[in-house]
């Protein structure tokens, strides 16, 4: 064993911590990035926060907007976010590694004049689309919270003449409802649910199943029932429904499901026209009475940048409104002239509050230009609709750009833009190519809106079943297998061709 130096030259990628936040201020949603600059103006004391602007600290382009228009539109010059993030990180690590103390690298640097300067620098404009007047809806126009189904069934319990171990028992079953509202527990039957509440409860199983009789017919009713059968044989009950409905209910809901109507005919001996009048009362009760309450809350959409049509350009312009504009303060100024231990830590606020300004601009930027390449590549779609919706990857969008495509992925996630054609998700506009004959391919997605197309437009009494659909499609030249018609058909929700007969 001995003891010698040896040189050896490698490569290695380095991820800063600026670097590191530049990605994640990337990949954030619209509402992260708003909670995530409200945590940096707490934490950072050179940060602020301008409300309003005067005009002559907006500056000449303020108003400007970007503009998708022909194909032979000037080239992109803003530099892509990959390479002016290296710049700056590959100087970070050059002057980490030449082994300058902070008193140095300060002293590369009038930070004195250049906070005086950045005092009086505007914060980011605020752009606006050419003719742009729409406001954004009103705060009294949404509700903070719905009324949940639990609350509703308890106030109307309290309201009634319950008994207090009847109301401990009405917790305990308001307490183990699902979402439908349905009375159930794991891995016990529905005939040993109450006599399992009643005993926790204390009260006896027989008074039990009296107080939820009369909490399965609360509004909404049904609510409270263990099965579907009962659920629907407390509202046919309830709304006075005659006893062919309530012997249907109780014998032939598989039968009825499947419509297969000529049974229960002949099981409880009555004509089919009767069971088809029992079949269009059933599908008017509610099968899951407690969804309106359970439902998941509404999440309220602002999107990251709007697409505006003005003749026949399109014009794409950043969302600023309600995104809070940073600036640098002037008012640590002072402290930085005696002590330098005060010196030091705001130099290093103010290198943190500066990259932080940066990158939100550079953000910014990045989702305008993916924008422009993505109103470029479907104008079609813009200009025509979704059946003109062309295939396209994220390799397409990165190559245009002069981006990753890991990148690109960051920038279109969890990102909205407003088009004159509603309100979409920047991933929405990449689809898998479907192949057509003698024709330019197809994106997926305009597949599934011919899919829902044509079952519009079936005959209810014979719908159509998949392989009729992939027949139609291959007259319009569209080659698809059965099962990926199957595929697209659940993900829209719709049903098969036997759960989607209609008896007229």
């Amino acid at each position: 064993m001995e003891i010698k130096q040896q040189l050896r030259l490698s490569q290695q990628l380095v991820m800063t911590p600026q670097l590191q936040q530049a990605i994640k201020l990337l990949q954030m949603s619209r509402m992260e990035l708003i909670e995530s600059v409200r945590q940096e103006l707490l934490e950072n004391p050179l940060l602020e926060e301008v409300s309003e602007l005067s005009p002559e600290m907006r500056g000449p382009n303020a108003d400007s907007a970007a503009t998708v228009g022909d194909v032979d539109n000037a080239p992109l010059e803003e530099p892509a976010l990959e390479r002016q993030i290296a710049a700056d990180d590959r100087r970070v690590i050059e002057e980490s590694v030449s082994g300058k103390d902070v008193e140095r690298r300060a002293g590369e640097i009038d930070w004195e004049r250049y906070l005086e300067n950045h005092a009086l620098q505007a914060p980011l404009p605020v752009a606006r689309a050419p003719g742009d007047g729409e406001d954004l809806p009103g705060l009294e126009s949404t509700l903070s919270r719905g009324e949940r189904l639990d609350e509703h069934l308890l106030w109307q319990m309290r309201m009634g003449e319950f008994r207090e171990d009847e109301l401990r028992f009405g917790a305990l079953v308001v307490g183990n409802l699902d979402d439908d509202g349905y009375l159930r527990l794991d891995d016990v039957p529905p005939e040993e649910v109450v006599p399992r509440l009643a005993a926790e409860a204390g009260i006896d199983p027989e008074d039990a199943e009296e107080v939820l009789r009369e909490m399965q017919r609360l509004d909404p009713v049904g609510t409270c029932a263990r099965t579907l059968q009962e659920c629907l044989r407390v509202q046919a009950e309830h709304y006075g429904m005659d006893e062919l409905v309530l012997r249907v209910i109780d014998r032939h809901l598989p039968n009825l499901e499947k419509k297969n109507f000529a049974a229960i005919a002949r099981d409880l001996e009555v004509s089919l026209e009767e069971v088809h009048d029992v079949a269009q009362v059933v599908a008017d009760l509610d099968p899951r009475p407690g969804r309106n309450y359970t439902g998941p809350e509404p999440q309220y959409i602002v999107p990251d940048v709007f697409v505006h049509k003005v003749g026949d350009r399109y014009y794409v312009v950043p969302n600023d409104d309600g995104m809070p504009r940073l600036k640098i303060s002037g008012f640590y100024r002072a402290a930085m002239v005696g002590d330098p231990k005060a010196r030091e830590y705001i130099q290093t606020k103010l290198r943190s509050a500066q990259w932080l300004i940066r990158s939100i601009d550079q953000r910014r930027k990045t989702i305008v230009r993916v924008t422009e390449c993505i109103v470029e590549k479907q104008r079609d779609f813009f200009d025509h609709g979704v059946e003109y919706l062309k295939p396209m990857i994220l390799r397409d969008v990165a190559e245009a750009v002069g981006m990753h495509e890991s990148t690109i992925s960051r920038v279109t996630s969890n990102k909205y833009v407003h088009t004159p054609r509603g309100l979409f998700e920047l991933k929405y506009f990449f689809n898998s190519a479907i192949r057509r004959d003698n024709d330019d391919d197809i994106a997926s997605e305009a597949v599934k809106q011919a899919i829902k197309g044509i079952i519009a437009q079936e005959n209810p009494a014979e719908p159509l079943s998949d392989r009729a659909i992939v027949e139609i499609l291959g007259g319009r030249g569209i080659r698809i297998a059965r099962r990926t018609v199957a595929k697209y058909r659940e993900m829209l929700g719709i049903l098969s061709s036997g759960r989607r007969r209609r008896v007229v």
